[in-house]
């Protein structure tokens, strides 16, 4: 079965948040059970040239965007035993940042069409197209009202996954006529439009033969009035073909007994060796080196999303209950400021490194004891996956993906792997906090369950089984039940 990805980032080459990770995780996952899959993405100028250089021109033509005809050129990667395909355009990719830009609408126009394109130049006509978030939304769309008929593409079946709802390709009314020349019959409520502009989000759920989202739960919650972003009607009427299935994370890279930013490898059998690393974060971050001071750390985009507000607006009583925090991201300035200014305030328990390092997050994710994750809404996570296989046990609002992999620890069992609230509300988290250090203080009950928490798997190999599957029910094109 062939298959190709097209989206919008990719680790290695490059990356702004969990979906690169996922695109650069799962085709080597999915190529172990027999798939020939490829990846499409841009060609940025922020791709690193160390993989630039490598690259090979395998393929050049025009797309045409209404009235304008743009060069597309394709150049190859194989990288890990994957080819990858970068569109190439200096006009849309070369620039100092890969999204934000004035002409969003235009430039992703350009990517979808070019991916559409593209596939009949190389000659790489796939089984399916596998489209990741709304700057890939159109594929599926302009593949069912203008391809079609062409030589090649008349049984492409395509899947959409919805990383993060809340970002969902709104564009004015002119982007679908001028640039992807389709006339006003597609600007209709069960079409394209939404409230007077297009939406490209929405373009890939009315058309996409199956939809995916990142975790059972985020599946059930999207289909909501609160969670659906406006979607929620597009969401319920597409139920049948709308599946849930949990991301993970690549067990080689994220590997504390080989993890070369650690200051001293460890396993889960192997404890004391870990607390080596605790010593040398809090020295790095400036904190008090005492290995029996409990240590948070969060690894985040500052954003509200995220449950900033209720770390705010407790975080005086954070203080204290006497641990140390460490706090790791960019994002919003309002957040930015105020862990920098709680930094100052509390010098000796506090530190907030305001942007992102990968070896600090990897030395943060092997030394702290507890990973704070407040979500108001989580589609997935991976931090804290990667948390729990470096042995930060996790502090989460039940909430998305994070109510799917972590359960609440039951002394009385010995179940569970890390300590959950329900409600949105500061003191239900200041509790669940404080009812985690007071397991801490326990030792050795505190080491079983960290020992235990770190053996779970929450790598990509049952996700890509699931996927598997998924792919290999796609009806047939034709088939009387195609949506």
């Amino acid at each position: 079965m062939k298959l190709l990805f097209a989206v919008s980032e990719c680790v290695p080459f490059i990356k702004s948040g969990g979906l690169a990770d996922v695109a650069g995780s799962l085709p080597k996952e999915l190529k172990k059970l027999g798939f020939d899959v490829r990846v499409m993405l841009p060609n940025y100028s922020l791709i690193p040239e160390e993989y630039k250089s490598k690259m090979k021109k395998v393929a050049e033509h025009t797309v045409t965007l209404g009235w304008r005809n743009q060069y597309c050129g394709i150049e190859e990667l194989e990288h890990d035993g994957i080819i990858y395909y970068f569109v190439d355009n200096q006009y849309y990719f070369f620039r100092s940042q890969m999204y934000g830009d004035y002409d969003e609408g235009e430039k992703f126009s350009y990517y979808c069409r070019a991916v559409l394109e593209s596939i009949g130049q190389l000659g790489f006509f796939p089984d399916i197209i596998h489209c990741h978030d709304w700057h890939t939304g159109m594929i599926p769309f302009l593949l069912n009202q203008q391809y079609r008929h062409r030589d090649g593409y008349k049984n492409i079946r395509t899947v959409f996954t919805i990383h993060n709802l809340q970002f969902q390709g709104i564009f004015p009314k002119v982007v679908m006529n001028d640039l992807l020349e389709l006339d006003d019959r597609y600007f209709t409520p069960d079409q394209l439009e939404y409230y007077g502009n297009i939406n490209f989000m929405k373009a890939a759920l009315i058309s996409a033969d199956k939809i995916t989202t990142v975790s059972p739960t985020y599946r059930e919650e999207i289909k909501t009035e609160y969670f659906g972003e406006g979607l929620d009607g597009v969401l319920r009427m597409r139920s049948r073909d709308l599946e849930g299935i949990v991301n993970g994370i690549d067990n080689e890279l994220y590997n504390p007994e080989t993890d070369l930013f650690l200051d001293v490898p460890f396993s889960s059998e192997n404890l004391e060796a870990r607390a080596k690393n605790k010593l040398a974060i809090q020295k790095q971050f400036g904190l008090p080196e005492d290995s029996g001071v409990p240590l948070m750390a969060m690894v985040t985009r500052l954003t509200k999303q995220k449950g900033l507000e209720l770390v705010r607006g407790v975080f005086h009583e954070i203080m204290a209950t006497g641990v140390q925090l460490i706090v790791l991201g960019t994002g919003d300035r309002e957040f930015e400021y105020f862990f920098s200014h709680m930094s100052s305030q509390y010098p000796g328990q506090c530190k907030a490194f305001i942007g992102f390092d990968e070896s600090f997050a990897h030395r943060i994710y092997g030394g702290a004891d507890l990973f704070l994750m407040p979500s108001k809404f989580e589609p997935c996570g991976l931090s804290q996956l990667i948390a729990m296989r470096y042995g930060a046990v996790p502090v989460v609002r039940e909430t998305g993906g994070l109510n799917d992999t972590v359960k609440s620890y039951n002394e009385i069992t010995g179940s569970g792997n890390g300590f959950t609230f329900t409600n949105f509300n500061a003191h239900d988290m200041l509790f669940t906090i404080e009812r985690a250090l007071s397991y801490y203080r326990r030792g050795e009950e505190w080491r079983r369950l960290v020992s235990k928490m770190m053996e779970l798997d929450f790598s990509w190999t049952q996700s890509a089984l699931r996927y598997q599957q998924l792919y290999k029910e796609l009806p047939r094109r034709g088939d009387p039940h195609v949506f």
